[in-house]
């Protein structure tokens, strides 16, 4: 099978590559710098060819040599989630691509969205939920998805809709809490600011998140939206202990120090029962 995956360079992408390899596929990688790829260890391993959303080209899907399933992961602004942006730009560069590649023969799509979807509702999320966004990114990505669905009714491809929740892992954002305690620990400081670490939050290491992504596109039992999540909900401030902990150093949690976001409920995790019949078999 040829798969094809943009956003191959980004956080989540670089180890969806990596598990496409080890699983023996052949791999179309993608993403707007060539530079940066090569500095991957995948590089060799795959058929790179760059480009760029906002591109003119009409015919993607035979640029990109007639892929068999597109891992559809490239999304540009982040982490800057109210930025219109998402609404102005990405919302439309991203269906005229992944339209333009359904239109000229591609039959199997996974895109990736996000638990903001769900908007401020809280507790244990489920697919069958009205999507209620509140964020530029996540009604952007909500769009989306209702784009490709009302696709479907013209044209008829498979659509897997995998709504990630919180990861973890090599090639973070410097900036998101977990690294940004890291460094804190590495670097001897004495304290470490954060919020009051209170809220619930439903987090997956990235290699795991890859492998789920790689096994739910693969397998034929489920399609449309899936959550792709642990179904166990864990607090900031628990979360933050267990790595200090495990790194056994000492550090003062200023709790408290910024407010809670006001585009996040205060609790709320993925329902896993459509994963588990994903990764149940292929």
């Amino acid at each position: 099978m040829k798969v094809l995956v943009t956003g191959s360079t980004g956080f989540i992408g670089n180890h969806v590559v990596l598990e496409l390899i080890r699983q023996g596929l052949e791999v179309i990688a993608t993403s707007k710098d060539e530079k940066k790829a090569k500095d991957y260890e995948w590089y060799s391993k795959v058929r790179y060819l760059p480009y760029d959303l906002n591109g003119t080209n009409s015919n993607y899907f035979e640029y990109f040599h007639k892929p068999d399933l597109l891992l559809h992961l490239a999304w540009e602004g982040l982490p800057h989630y109210e930025a219109l942006q998402h609404l102005e730009e990405n919302l439309f560069s991203n269906y005229r691509f992944t339209s333009a590649m359904i239109r000229n023969g591609l039959k199997k799509i996974v895109v990736t969205g996000t638990c903001l979807e769900y908007g401020l509702q809280n507790g244990p999320l489920n697919e069958d939920l009205e999507t209620k966004p509140v964020t530029s990114y996540a009604l952007a990505k909500d769009t989306l998805r209702k784009f490709l669905e009302q696709l479907q009714t013209k044209i008829n491809f498979d659509l897997k809709w995998l709504r990630l929740f919180y990861l973890y892992g090599k090639g973070q954002n410097p900036d998101s809490i977990i690294p940004q305690l890291e460094k804190t620990l590495d670097t001897g400081e004495a304290s470490f600011n954060m919020s009051g670490g209170e809220q619930l939050r439903d987090y997956l290491p990235v290699e795991t998140v890859a492998e789920y992504i790689v096994h739910i596109a693969l397998q034929k039992r489920i399609t449309g939206v899936i959550n792709c999540c642990s179904g166990t909900p864990i607090s900031i401030i628990n979360l933050i202990n267990n790595i200090i902990e495990k790194k056994r150093k000492k550090v003062n949690l200023n709790l408290g120090y910024y407010p809670y976001l006001d585009y996040e409920p205060m609790a709320f995790w993925g329902d896993t029962r459509k994963l588990s019949i994903a990764l149940g078999g292929k």
